[in-house]
Protein backbone atom coordinates (compact mmCIF):
# COMPACT_ATOMS: atom_id res chain seq x y z
CA UNK A 1 0.00 0.00 0.00
CA UNK A 2 0.99 4.01 -1.14
CA UNK A 3 0.07 6.22 1.62
CA UNK A 4 -0.96 9.26 -0.32
CA UNK A 5 -2.74 11.40 2.57
CA UNK A 6 -2.11 11.87 6.32
CA UNK A 7 -3.78 14.96 8.67
CA UNK A 8 -3.73 15.12 12.79
CA UNK A 9 -7.43 15.35 13.11
CA UNK A 10 -8.89 15.43 16.56
CA UNK A 11 -5.99 13.67 18.57
CA UNK A 12 -5.55 11.04 16.16
CA UNK A 13 -4.29 10.64 12.71
CA UNK A 14 -6.66 10.89 9.17
CA UNK A 15 -5.18 8.45 6.29
CA UNK A 16 -5.70 8.46 2.82
CA UNK A 17 -4.10 5.08 0.79
CA UNK A 18 -3.69 3.57 -2.29
CA UNK A 19 -3.58 -0.16 -3.04
CA UNK A 20 -3.99 -2.86 -6.32
CA UNK A 21 -6.67 -4.64 -5.80
CA UNK A 22 -7.15 -7.86 -7.22
CA UNK A 23 -10.82 -8.45 -7.16
CA UNK A 24 -11.82 -5.16 -8.81
CA UNK A 25 -8.44 -5.51 -10.90
CA UNK A 26 -7.00 -1.52 -10.46
CA UNK A 27 -5.76 0.44 -8.25
CA UNK A 28 -7.92 1.59 -5.36
CA UNK A 29 -7.93 4.23 -2.41
CA UNK A 30 -9.45 4.40 1.12
CA UNK A 31 -9.10 6.61 3.85
CA UNK A 32 -8.81 5.26 7.92
CA UNK A 33 -9.32 7.60 10.46
CA UNK A 34 -7.42 5.98 13.61
CA UNK A 35 -8.68 7.75 16.93
CA UNK A 36 -5.97 8.28 19.51
CA UNK A 37 -6.86 5.28 21.34
CA UNK A 38 -5.22 3.46 18.61
CA UNK A 39 -2.08 4.04 19.93
CA UNK A 40 -2.46 1.67 22.84
CA UNK A 41 -4.02 -1.10 21.27
CA UNK A 42 -6.75 -2.39 19.07
CA UNK A 43 -9.71 -0.74 18.58
CA UNK A 44 -13.00 -1.08 16.93
CA UNK A 45 -14.12 0.05 13.52
CA UNK A 46 -16.30 1.21 11.45
CA UNK A 47 -17.26 0.93 7.38
CA UNK A 48 -19.24 3.60 5.64
CA UNK A 49 -19.94 3.15 2.07
CA UNK A 50 -20.80 6.09 0.29
CA UNK A 51 -23.51 7.05 -2.52
CA UNK A 52 -23.70 8.18 -6.09
CA UNK A 53 -20.71 10.11 -7.57
CA UNK A 54 -18.83 9.73 -3.93
CA UNK A 55 -14.84 8.99 -3.45
CA UNK A 56 -13.46 8.06 -0.14
CA UNK A 57 -13.28 11.51 0.35
CA UNK A 58 -16.57 12.91 0.54
CA UNK A 59 -17.84 11.48 3.97
CA UNK A 60 -14.06 12.38 5.40
CA UNK A 61 -14.18 15.86 4.73
CA UNK A 62 -18.42 16.61 5.42
CA UNK A 63 -19.49 14.78 7.83
CA UNK A 64 -17.74 15.38 11.15
CA UNK A 65 -17.24 11.78 12.19
CA UNK A 66 -13.91 12.12 13.52
CA UNK A 67 -14.82 14.72 16.50
CA UNK A 68 -17.04 11.54 17.54
CA UNK A 69 -15.03 8.69 16.87
CA UNK A 70 -11.96 10.51 18.56
CA UNK A 71 -14.42 10.23 22.11
CA UNK A 72 -15.76 6.88 21.35
CA UNK A 73 -11.94 5.32 19.82
CA UNK A 74 -13.75 3.57 16.61
CA UNK A 75 -11.60 3.75 13.61
CA UNK A 76 -13.87 4.64 10.34
CA UNK A 77 -12.83 3.32 7.10
CA UNK A 78 -13.95 4.98 3.89
CA UNK A 79 -13.34 2.83 0.98
CA UNK A 80 -13.94 4.32 -2.86
CA UNK A 81 -17.84 3.79 -4.47
CA UNK A 82 -16.73 2.13 -7.01
CA UNK A 83 -13.32 0.10 -9.15
CA UNK A 84 -11.26 2.99 -11.36
CA UNK A 85 -8.85 3.66 -13.56
CA UNK A 86 -7.55 2.93 -17.08
CA UNK A 87 -9.35 0.17 -18.43
CA UNK A 88 -12.62 0.02 -15.57
CA UNK A 89 -15.70 0.48 -18.62
CA UNK A 90 -17.80 3.77 -17.45
CA UNK A 91 -21.41 4.79 -18.53
CA UNK A 92 -21.71 4.59 -22.50
CA UNK A 93 -23.54 7.95 -21.73
CA UNK A 94 -21.47 9.31 -18.88
CA UNK A 95 -24.47 9.36 -16.54
CA UNK A 96 -23.78 9.82 -12.61
CA UNK A 97 -25.89 7.05 -11.61
CA UNK A 98 -24.10 3.89 -13.33
CA UNK A 99 -20.28 2.93 -14.09
CA UNK A 100 -17.36 4.82 -12.39
CA UNK A 101 -18.58 6.52 -8.53
CA UNK A 102 -21.67 3.68 -8.68
CA UNK A 103 -20.81 0.36 -8.17
CA UNK A 104 -23.89 -0.46 -6.30
CA UNK A 105 -21.98 -2.20 -3.81
CA UNK A 106 -22.46 -6.02 -5.92
CA UNK A 107 -20.37 -8.33 -7.49
CA UNK A 108 -21.25 -8.01 -11.65
CA UNK A 109 -22.02 -10.53 -13.80
CA UNK A 110 -22.59 -9.34 -17.14
CA UNK A 111 -20.15 -8.11 -19.49
CA UNK A 112 -18.23 -5.79 -19.60
CA UNK A 113 -18.93 -5.00 -15.92
CA UNK A 114 -17.73 -8.55 -14.52
CA UNK A 115 -14.17 -8.25 -14.45
CA UNK A 116 -14.02 -4.97 -12.38
CA UNK A 117 -17.13 -4.40 -10.63
CA UNK A 118 -17.23 -6.98 -7.78
CA UNK A 119 -17.63 -4.30 -5.08
CA UNK A 120 -19.33 -6.88 -2.78
CA UNK A 121 -16.21 -8.92 -2.95
CA UNK A 122 -14.10 -5.86 -2.32
CA UNK A 123 -15.54 -4.95 0.97
CA UNK A 124 -16.55 -8.17 2.27
CA UNK A 125 -12.92 -10.13 1.65
CA UNK A 126 -9.97 -7.85 0.61
CA UNK A 127 -10.20 -4.44 2.23
CA UNK A 128 -10.94 -5.90 5.52
CA UNK A 129 -8.37 -8.07 5.13
CA UNK A 130 -5.88 -5.19 4.68
CA UNK A 131 -7.24 -3.39 7.07
CA UNK A 132 -6.92 -5.70 9.81
CA UNK A 133 -2.95 -6.64 8.30
CA UNK A 134 -2.12 -2.93 8.42
CA UNK A 135 -3.52 -1.41 10.86
CA UNK A 136 -4.84 -1.63 15.00
CA UNK A 137 -8.32 -2.41 14.62
CA UNK A 138 -10.66 -5.57 16.06
CA UNK A 139 -11.69 -7.18 12.99
CA UNK A 140 -14.49 -8.81 15.72
CA UNK A 141 -15.71 -5.80 16.56
CA UNK A 142 -16.63 -4.00 13.27
CA UNK A 143 -19.82 -2.40 12.10
CA UNK A 144 -21.36 -1.10 8.86
CA UNK A 145 -23.28 2.74 7.89
CA UNK A 146 -23.86 4.46 4.61
CA UNK A 147 -25.90 7.24 2.65
CA UNK A 148 -28.26 6.42 -0.31
CA UNK A 149 -26.59 3.96 -2.41
CA UNK A 150 -24.10 3.56 0.32
CA UNK A 151 -26.79 2.53 2.76
CA UNK A 152 -28.19 0.21 0.54
CA UNK A 153 -25.06 -1.33 0.43
CA UNK A 154 -24.76 -0.82 4.41
CA UNK A 155 -27.98 -2.61 4.44
CA UNK A 156 -27.55 -5.46 2.32
CA UNK A 157 -24.02 -6.51 3.34
CA UNK A 158 -24.96 -6.85 6.43
CA UNK A 159 -28.13 -8.70 6.29
CA UNK A 160 -26.12 -11.22 3.80
CA UNK A 161 -23.55 -11.86 6.22
CA UNK A 162 -24.53 -13.07 9.45
CA UNK A 163 -22.44 -13.20 12.93
CA UNK A 164 -20.04 -10.66 10.63
CA UNK A 165 -20.97 -7.41 12.41
CA UNK A 166 -22.46 -6.10 15.32
CA UNK A 167 -25.00 -2.97 13.98
CA UNK A 168 -25.47 -1.30 11.01
CA UNK A 169 -26.99 2.16 10.28
CA UNK A 170 -27.90 4.15 7.12
CA UNK A 171 -28.75 7.69 6.04
CA UNK A 172 -31.32 7.91 3.22
CA UNK A 173 -30.38 4.61 2.02
CA UNK A 174 -32.01 3.05 -1.58
CA UNK A 175 -33.98 0.80 0.66
CA UNK A 176 -35.69 -1.57 -2.23
CA UNK A 177 -33.14 -1.08 -5.89
CA UNK A 178 -35.70 -3.48 -7.21
CA UNK A 179 -38.19 -0.72 -7.60
CA UNK A 180 -36.74 2.22 -8.26
CA UNK A 181 -34.89 3.77 -11.63
CA UNK A 182 -31.58 3.93 -9.90
CA UNK A 183 -31.70 0.33 -8.71
CA UNK A 184 -33.01 -0.94 -11.65
CA UNK A 185 -30.50 0.73 -14.07
CA UNK A 186 -27.71 -0.51 -11.55
CA UNK A 187 -28.76 -3.99 -11.41
CA UNK A 188 -30.19 -4.28 -14.79
CA UNK A 189 -26.70 -3.45 -15.97
CA UNK A 190 -24.48 -5.56 -13.43
CA UNK A 191 -26.73 -8.57 -13.02
CA UNK A 192 -28.56 -8.81 -16.12
CA UNK A 193 -32.44 -8.86 -17.09
CA UNK A 194 -33.62 -11.63 -14.65
CA UNK A 195 -34.86 -10.16 -11.63
CA UNK A 196 -35.10 -12.74 -9.69
CA UNK A 197 -30.70 -12.47 -9.09
CA UNK A 198 -31.60 -8.72 -8.23
CA UNK A 199 -33.52 -9.89 -5.03
CA UNK A 200 -29.70 -10.84 -3.24
CA UNK A 201 -29.14 -6.72 -3.23
CA UNK A 202 -32.76 -5.69 -1.96
CA UNK A 203 -32.90 -4.94 1.50
CA UNK A 204 -36.76 -5.29 1.46
CA UNK A 205 -36.50 -9.27 0.30
CA UNK A 206 -33.31 -9.69 2.39
CA UNK A 207 -35.69 -9.36 5.44
CA UNK A 208 -37.95 -11.67 4.54
CA UNK A 209 -35.28 -14.86 5.04
CA UNK A 210 -32.84 -13.49 7.66
CA UNK A 211 -32.30 -15.06 10.81
CA UNK A 212 -29.99 -12.88 12.27
CA UNK A 213 -31.87 -9.36 14.49
CA UNK A 214 -28.66 -6.77 13.52
CA UNK A 215 -29.75 -3.51 15.63
CA UNK A 216 -30.06 -1.25 12.90
CA UNK A 217 -30.74 2.69 12.69
CA UNK A 218 -32.01 4.64 9.92
CA UNK A 219 -32.35 7.99 9.01
CA UNK A 220 -34.11 9.88 6.39
CA UNK A 221 -34.95 13.35 5.64
CA UNK A 222 -39.13 14.20 4.91
CA UNK A 223 -37.65 17.16 3.06
CA UNK A 224 -35.45 14.47 0.46
CA UNK A 225 -35.85 15.43 -3.34
CA UNK A 226 -35.34 11.47 -3.87
CA UNK A 227 -37.18 10.12 -1.18
CA UNK A 228 -40.79 9.09 -3.08
CA UNK A 229 -39.11 7.93 -6.40
CA UNK A 230 -35.72 6.51 -5.60
CA UNK A 231 -35.45 5.74 -1.60
CA UNK A 232 -38.85 4.11 -1.06
CA UNK A 233 -38.13 4.11 2.66
CA UNK A 234 -42.02 3.01 3.32
CA UNK A 235 -40.98 0.00 1.36
CA UNK A 236 -38.22 -0.63 3.99
CA UNK A 237 -40.55 0.26 6.75
CA UNK A 238 -43.54 -2.40 5.57
CA UNK A 239 -40.57 -5.29 4.90
CA UNK A 240 -39.61 -4.69 8.92
CA UNK A 241 -42.78 -4.74 9.60
CA UNK A 242 -43.72 -8.31 7.74
CA UNK A 243 -40.20 -9.48 9.08
CA UNK A 244 -41.27 -8.69 12.68
CA UNK A 245 -37.82 -7.51 11.96
CA UNK A 246 -37.15 -4.53 14.97
CA UNK A 247 -35.42 -1.32 13.23
CA UNK A 248 -35.13 1.67 14.42
CA UNK A 249 -36.78 4.57 11.63
CA UNK A 250 -36.95 7.64 12.08
CA UNK A 251 -38.15 10.59 9.26
CA UNK A 252 -36.02 13.70 10.04
CA UNK A 253 -38.65 16.93 9.56
CA UNK A 254 -37.06 19.07 7.20
CA UNK A 255 -33.19 17.45 6.32
CA UNK A 256 -32.72 16.59 2.66
CA UNK A 257 -30.58 14.05 1.07
CA UNK A 258 -27.16 16.29 1.72
CA UNK A 259 -24.02 16.14 3.82
CA UNK A 260 -25.61 19.11 5.94
CA UNK A 261 -28.35 16.09 6.88
CA UNK A 262 -25.47 13.72 7.46
CA UNK A 263 -23.41 16.00 9.47
CA UNK A 264 -26.47 16.53 11.64
CA UNK A 265 -26.98 12.92 12.90
CA UNK A 266 -23.80 11.22 12.32
CA UNK A 267 -23.03 11.65 16.29
CA UNK A 268 -25.99 10.04 17.00
CA UNK A 269 -24.97 7.51 14.81
CA UNK A 270 -21.55 6.86 16.23
CA UNK A 271 -22.65 6.78 19.27
CA UNK A 272 -25.66 3.92 18.43
CA UNK A 273 -22.61 2.01 17.09
CA UNK A 274 -20.60 2.02 19.91
CA UNK A 275 -23.15 0.42 22.11
CA UNK A 276 -22.42 -2.42 20.06
CA UNK A 277 -18.71 -2.21 19.72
Amino acid sequence: MEKIGANRCFGGQQLRYRHASETLGCDMTFSIFLPPQAEDGSVPVLYWLSGLTCTDENFVTKAGAQRYAEVLGIAVVAPDTSPRGEGVPDDPGGAYDFGLGAGFYVNATEEPWRRHYRMYDYLTDELPGLIAQHFPVDAARCSLAGHSMGGHGALTIALKNPGRFKSVSAFSPICSPMNCPWGEKALGGYLGPDRDAWRQYDTTQLLANVEERLPVLVDQGDADDFLEEQLRTPLLEQAARDADYPMTIRMQPGYDHSYFFIATFIGEHLAFHAQFL
